[in-house]
């Protein structure tokens, strides 16, 4: 069993990582509205307390599906999975949020945390990688 001081202590250390990794994203933030796909999303999803968790929830996860469906295919695999998980990612990207408006556990708000700094530096080395797709 591990002493509750080691524990807590540990814990402590990757909440702080954590944070400060989402301090940093969200200084270096960009757009990724267009991430090299042949149309960008026609309706971005916004997180507001305006709506009620459940239908924010159901929102971010139709646009995601939207995404998905009309991410471009061009019988490439590595250009496919990338086209498609671009917005897939970027769905949990929108659910995080939606969790961080109304969530009240901490520790899924910090798991929200990390999927948003995660899922953004995973979306940005799949855009790059897409870009090596385009023609001259």
């Amino acid at each position: 069993m591990i002493p509750k001081a080691i524990y807590y202590g540990a814990l402590i250390t990757l909440l702080s990582v954590m944070l400060l990794s989402a301090t940093v994203v969200v200084f270096a933030q960009h757009d990724h509205a267009g991430h090299d796909m042949a149309t960008p999303p026609a309706g971005a999803f916004r997180a507001s307390l305006e709506k009620p968790f459940a239908v924010l929830m159901d929102e971010a996860m139709a646009v995601m599906d939207r995404d998905m469906k009309n991410a471009p295919m061009t019988g490439d695999p590595d250009h496919d999975f990338a086209a498609m998980m671009i917005p897939h990612h970027q769905g949990a990207i929108d659910m995080a949020q939606v969790e961080l408006l109304y969530g009240k556990n901490p520790v899924l708000r910090r798991l929200a945390q990390e999927i948003i700094v995660t899922q953004e530096q995973e979306i940005e080395v799949m855009s790059l990688r897409l870009k090596q797709f385009k023609t001259p």
